[in-house]
């Protein structure tokens, strides 16, 4: 082997050493259980289970974070999945949307499983548990259509007295 090719195949791998001190940190922010869609909308475990397998690890604070979100640069790219997943929805501060964003996040799950847009499709090969089947996806829909009663009525403004 040339001794420019050791060279580069030590620069590089010193780089690819490197880049694990550096990036995103992984995070689970702490916040209220109550907030939490499981607590508002009163979800049996075998709910949860529903939501856990295919969405909560990126719109939730429960991330289960893979042995790939330690290895860089894979980790970055994980860590932002996570962290844009929780920027449009995230279950774990559910309690403080109003009861017409609820009502529409659950609407916009069903839409976004129908539809075959979530899970994300490069999720699913390291998840199995979020490879729907057309059925599952049909179950899905169902089911985020049964939690809509649960959603709290709109509490009214007081009307101001003259």
């Amino acid at each position: 082997m040339k001794a420019w090719a050791k060279w580069g195949l030590l620069a590089v791998a010193g780089i690819v050493v490197a880049a694990q001190f550096f990036g995103p940190a992984r995070t689970n922010p702490a916040g209220d259980p109550a907030e939490h869609m499981y607590a508002q909308l009163k979800l049996a475990p075998d709910e949860q289970k529903v939501f856990r397998g295919a969405c909560a690890d990126c719109h939730t604070n429960d991330t289960r974070w893979p042995w790939y979100s330690y290895v860089a640069p894979v980790s970055w790219w994980t860590i932002d999945h996570v962290n844009h997943g929780r920027s449009h929805m995230n279950v774990s501060e559910w309690g403080k949307f109003p009861p017409r964003t609820q009502a529409a996040l659950l609407d916009e799950m069903c839409e976004q499983v129908r539809e075959e847009r979530m899970p994300l499709p490069s999720y699913q090969p390291m998840h199995p548990e979020a490879r729907f089947t057309p059925e599952q996806r049909r179950a899905f829909c169902a089911w985020t259509e049964s939690l809509q009663p649960r959603i709290p009525a709109a509490v009214p403004a007081p009307t101001p007295q003259p």
